[in-house]
């Protein structure tokens, strides 16, 4: 059989976009669609990016713009809720020496800068538009309805439509993300002059309440709590409930606190986990990123395990001449033995402090699991 030429990606976040970028640079015809008609271009406040993400953003050949609109550092704060500093650690670089421990940036800029390099790949984008149906009988591809009443034939799918795919319902793999008993407010806001890294505080009415610069002139906070019920949570009122949980932390808080009056600038979700085990295909459709994998995001890594996901499967297609099960069980093997350990460790630091464990090694976790993701993926 000769290399299949032809694959959709469904879904335009970090994943899809990544592996778009990567297939086209390969020559393989690519389209993607995203359910969303803005492509989600101003979506979220801020995204901390570690150092094997940045490794995957150079692969995909926008470091330097990613260099340019975020905001490096190399360390991380702990303080107590008054804003005393406590500790100071030096971040790993994970993505090697010649990259910073840590970007933080705005998520619409980052998405942005991806969006501009798929266009300029030549893959075709379709948005506001679903895959309605997906049939493989004739076994050689994958025949795709669309939610306008189009359809298409490709060699191959990678349902890159994340916690919330419907691709990988569709397929039968019946894995749904499953909350672990915390929730996350997050809010953009102009950037005190001394937050030159993130901070963390431990302690008072939430369980963390941390920061990350963005830019030179922006950052985005959060404050974590125990999950609430969404239904009692109206969105007019998510700037008042965030603000009265960070209104309690001292240092800069009280300047980042000033800035939470926009309701709608105001971001709140509950902490999920998910692993599909076994394998991440059925057929020709493969499951990339938080459509295979999600997990709270205390150690960072969501965009970044999503990111390597394209990286490696994009190797992998562009290495073979046959795309077949054994092809995808390897990318799962691959991928999978690097994920578990960061979904388990991402959830059990929250579950130490669910359970209010006070002598728990939570440094020494971290150390072991971002020593790991300095190894290639």
């Amino acid at each position: 059989m000769s290399t299949p030429r032809t694959v959709l990606v469904i879904g335009g976040g970090a994943a899809g976009n990544a592996a778009t970028i990567l297939l086209r640079r390969a020559g393989i015809a690519v389209d993607l669609i995203e359910a969303k008609d803005d492509w989600n271009a101003t979506a979220g406040s801020g995204i901390t990016l570690q150092g094997n993400a940045l490794r995957v953003l150079r692969e995909l050949g926008v470091w330097d713009q990613v260099e340019k609109s975020g905001y490096g550092f190399g360390a991380v704060g702990i303080t107590a809720p008054d804003g005393t500093v406590l500790h100071v650690a030096e971040d790993l670089r994970t993505g090697g020496d010649d990259l910073p421990a840590t970007v933080g940036m705005q998520r619409p800029r980052l998405q942005r800068i991806l969006i501009d390099a798929v266009r300029a790949s030549g893959a075709t984008v379709r948005l506001g538009l679903r895959a309605s149906s997906l049939d493989q009988s004739d076994g050689d591809g994958v025949t795709v309805n669309f939610s306008d009443g189009t359809a298409s034939r490709y060699d191959l799918v990678i349902a890159a439509d994340g916690m919330g795919s419907t691709t990988r319902a569709a397929i039968g793999i019946t894995d749904r993300p499953e909350p672990t008993g915390m929730a996350i407010w997050r809010v953009a806001a102009p950037r005190p002059a001394g937050v030159t890294r993130t901070d963390l505080a431990y302690g008072g009415p939430a369980y963390i309440a941390g920061y990350c610069p963005t830019s030179e002139s922006t950052l985005y906070a959060y404050v974590v709590e125990a999950k609430r019920d969404r239904a009692s949570l109206p969105s007019a009122r998510y700037a008042d409930e965030m603000r009265s949980l960070a209104q309690h932390y001292g240092g800069h808080w009280p300047e980042i606190t000033a800035h939470l009056t926009d309701p709608t600038q105001v971001n709140y979700t509950w902490f999920d986990r998910m692993l599909v085990e076994g394998s991440w295909h059925r057929g020709r459709v493969v499951l990339v990123g938080d459509a295979a994998h999600c997990c709270p995001p205390t150690l960072a890594q969501g965009a970044a395990l999503s990111m390597e996901d394209a990286w490696v499967l994009a190797q992998l297609l562009t290495a073979a001449d046959t795309w077949d099960d054994a092809l995808f069980q390897t990318y799962y093997e691959r991928r999978v033995g690097r994920v578990r350990p960061v979904v388990e460790a991402s959830v059990q630091i929250g579950q130490w402090q669910l359970d209010g464990v006070r002598d728990a090694d939570v440094p020494g976790l971290m150390g072991r699991t971002m020593a790991m993701l300095r190894e290639l993926p």
